[in-house]
Protein backbone atom coordinates (compact mmCIF):
# COMPACT_ATOMS: atom_id res chain seq x y z
CA UNK A 1 0.00 0.00 0.00
CA UNK A 2 3.02 2.33 0.69
CA UNK A 3 5.14 2.74 -2.44
CA UNK A 4 8.12 3.98 -0.27
CA UNK A 5 8.48 0.90 1.47
CA UNK A 6 8.69 -1.29 -1.35
CA UNK A 7 11.87 -2.87 -1.73
CA UNK A 8 13.29 -2.08 -5.29
CA UNK A 9 14.82 -4.70 -7.65
CA UNK A 10 18.30 -4.06 -8.33
CA UNK A 11 19.32 -3.75 -12.24
CA UNK A 12 22.86 -3.69 -14.18
CA UNK A 13 23.69 -1.66 -16.56
CA UNK A 14 27.39 0.42 -18.41
CA UNK A 15 27.22 4.07 -19.71
CA UNK A 16 30.54 4.16 -22.01
CA UNK A 17 32.42 7.00 -22.19
CA UNK A 18 31.12 7.29 -25.75
CA UNK A 19 27.46 6.90 -24.90
CA UNK A 20 27.98 9.51 -22.07
CA UNK A 21 30.02 12.18 -24.75
CA UNK A 22 27.53 11.55 -26.92
CA UNK A 23 23.87 11.62 -24.53
CA UNK A 24 25.86 14.57 -23.29
CA UNK A 25 26.14 16.15 -26.65
CA UNK A 26 22.48 15.78 -27.66
CA UNK A 27 21.39 16.97 -24.40
CA UNK A 28 23.97 20.24 -25.09
CA UNK A 29 22.06 20.47 -28.73
CA UNK A 30 18.63 20.34 -27.74
CA UNK A 31 18.13 16.86 -29.14
CA UNK A 32 15.51 14.57 -27.25
CA UNK A 33 16.92 11.49 -25.74
CA UNK A 34 14.83 8.69 -26.49
CA UNK A 35 15.07 5.49 -23.92
CA UNK A 36 14.61 2.11 -24.97
CA UNK A 37 12.87 0.30 -22.38
CA UNK A 38 12.77 1.47 -18.16
CA UNK A 39 15.81 0.07 -17.33
CA UNK A 40 17.61 2.57 -19.65
CA UNK A 41 15.18 5.03 -18.02
CA UNK A 42 16.82 3.92 -14.52
CA UNK A 43 20.17 3.90 -15.63
CA UNK A 44 20.66 7.01 -17.21
CA UNK A 45 18.73 8.87 -14.35
CA UNK A 46 20.40 7.12 -12.16
CA UNK A 47 23.62 8.43 -13.38
CA UNK A 48 22.64 11.71 -13.91
CA UNK A 49 21.92 11.91 -10.49
CA UNK A 50 25.68 11.54 -10.02
CA UNK A 51 26.55 14.50 -12.07
CA UNK A 52 24.19 17.14 -9.54
CA UNK A 53 22.30 19.65 -10.53
CA UNK A 54 23.59 19.76 -14.47
CA UNK A 55 22.65 16.20 -14.41
CA UNK A 56 25.63 15.49 -17.07
CA UNK A 57 26.48 12.04 -17.36
CA UNK A 58 29.78 10.38 -17.65
CA UNK A 59 30.91 6.93 -17.77
CA UNK A 60 28.87 4.14 -15.65
CA UNK A 61 29.27 0.19 -14.77
CA UNK A 62 26.97 -0.93 -11.96
CA UNK A 63 23.96 -1.25 -10.40
CA UNK A 64 20.95 0.62 -9.62
CA UNK A 65 17.87 0.34 -7.23
CA UNK A 66 16.56 3.87 -8.56
CA UNK A 67 12.68 3.91 -7.84
CA UNK A 68 11.46 5.99 -9.91
CA UNK A 69 7.10 7.44 -8.66
CA UNK A 70 5.41 10.35 -9.75
CA UNK A 71 7.17 13.53 -8.77
CA UNK A 72 10.25 12.50 -10.04
CA UNK A 73 12.22 14.76 -11.53
CA UNK A 74 13.70 13.65 -15.08
CA UNK A 75 16.78 15.40 -16.45
CA UNK A 76 17.47 12.75 -19.33
CA UNK A 77 15.07 11.17 -20.92
CA UNK A 78 12.71 12.81 -22.92
CA UNK A 79 10.66 10.42 -24.59
CA UNK A 80 10.63 6.60 -23.83
CA UNK A 81 9.48 3.11 -25.96
CA UNK A 82 8.13 0.47 -23.60
CA UNK A 83 5.14 -1.63 -23.08
CA UNK A 84 2.09 -2.09 -21.16
CA UNK A 85 2.95 -2.61 -17.56
CA UNK A 86 0.97 -4.65 -15.25
CA UNK A 87 -1.14 -2.68 -12.89
CA UNK A 88 0.01 -2.13 -9.18
CA UNK A 89 3.98 -2.97 -11.06
CA UNK A 90 6.77 -0.33 -10.11
CA UNK A 91 7.25 -0.07 -13.97
CA UNK A 92 3.54 1.01 -14.39
CA UNK A 93 4.64 3.86 -11.35
CA UNK A 94 7.57 4.82 -13.67
CA UNK A 95 5.83 5.58 -16.39
CA UNK A 96 3.15 7.30 -14.50
CA UNK A 97 5.87 9.47 -13.68
CA UNK A 98 6.78 10.14 -16.91
CA UNK A 99 4.28 11.21 -18.94
CA UNK A 100 1.45 11.66 -16.15
CA UNK A 101 -1.61 10.02 -15.15
CA UNK A 102 -3.84 12.18 -17.01
CA UNK A 103 -2.33 10.95 -20.27
CA UNK A 104 -1.43 7.09 -18.71
CA UNK A 105 -5.00 6.56 -17.62
CA UNK A 106 -6.85 6.88 -21.05
CA UNK A 107 -4.19 4.80 -22.68
CA UNK A 108 -4.58 1.91 -20.58
CA UNK A 109 -8.23 2.22 -20.76
CA UNK A 110 -7.66 2.39 -24.60
CA UNK A 111 -4.85 -0.60 -24.09
CA UNK A 112 -7.25 -2.88 -22.51
CA UNK A 113 -10.90 -2.24 -24.56
CA UNK A 114 -8.71 -2.83 -27.77
CA UNK A 115 -7.32 -6.30 -26.08
CA UNK A 116 -3.73 -5.08 -26.57
CA UNK A 117 -1.15 -7.19 -24.73
CA UNK A 118 0.51 -6.55 -21.75
CA UNK A 119 3.94 -7.31 -19.88
CA UNK A 120 7.27 -8.01 -21.90
CA UNK A 121 6.03 -9.49 -25.30
CA UNK A 122 2.92 -7.15 -25.08
CA UNK A 123 2.37 -4.15 -27.28
CA UNK A 124 4.23 -1.02 -26.84
CA UNK A 125 3.75 2.65 -26.73
CA UNK A 126 6.22 5.87 -27.48
CA UNK A 127 5.78 8.51 -24.94
CA UNK A 128 6.74 11.96 -25.62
Amino acid sequence: EDPGSHPMHKEYGEVTEEAARRLNLARVEGRRVICVGTTTVRLLEEVAMVGGESGRLEPFNGWTRLFIMPGFRFRVADALITNFHLPRSTLLMLVTAFAGKDVIDPCYREAISQDYRFYSFGDAMLIM
